[in-house]
């Protein structure tokens, strides 16, 4: 891969990192001025500006955004709807179960590493490699579930938004960081960008 390359693609990432990072940002200060019911309106257009935004990026509509992004629309819409930030604070939870369960469910019903064809353009990792990478994101998916549910049920409704940015967020950057070694060893081919 040529450097204008690797630049092209860190490039893009940062404004896709950016588009999903925004609307929870949004949500924050938001919420921290007029309360869950305004930071959720905020959070549902944001997300509805960031997803075709997303597409227009990446030529293609992303996953894992696209759920994400649903669930905040449903979820969101019901809290305000219903006036129950039950809802909003359940999403999280409801999210990251379903990716849990996606992920192992692909596993073990299809023998399939669901990973593979979401990220298969972003690494190029041998089959054990992405097993492997599977069954740790599937399982990560579920710790952040149990992190939300700790969050919402024992705290204030700021704390809980504050876990998002301060606990979730950088747990996954950490997460990320620690599969590195496992990259480095199931890459599967010339250009290995973690050697």
């Amino acid at each position: 891969m040529s450097q204008e390359v690797r630049q092209e693609h860190g490039l893009r990432r940062l404004y896709a990192t950016a588009l999903e990072l925004g609307p929870l940002l949004l949500f924050f200060v938001a919420n921290s001025r007029w309360g869950i019911f305004v930071g959720t309106g905020v959070f549902i257009v944001a997300t509805a500006i960031a997803l075709p935004c997303y597409r227009w990026l990446e030529k293609r509509w992303p996953v894992m955004p696209l759920v994400g992004g649903f669930f905040v629309l449903v979820f969101g819409g019901l809290t305000i709807w219903l006036k129950d930030d039950t809802f909003i604070k359940l999403k999280p939870t409801v999210v990251n179960c379903l990716f849990g369960f996606i992920l192992g469910g692909g596993l073990l019903l299809f023998r399939r590493p669901l990973l593979k064809p979401i990220f298969g353009t972003a690494f190029s990792l041998t089959d054990e490699g992405w097993r492997k990478l599977t069954v740790r994101w599937a399982l990560f998916f579920f710790v952040l579930a149990a992190v939300n549910e700790v969050m919402w049920r024992n705290f204030s409704n700021d704390t809980w938004i504050a876990s998002k940015g301060l606990l979730s967020f950088p747990l996954t950057l950490v997460f990320a960081f620690l599969q590195i070694p496992l990259l480095r060893r199931h890459w599967d081919g010339p250009d290995n960008p973690f050697a």
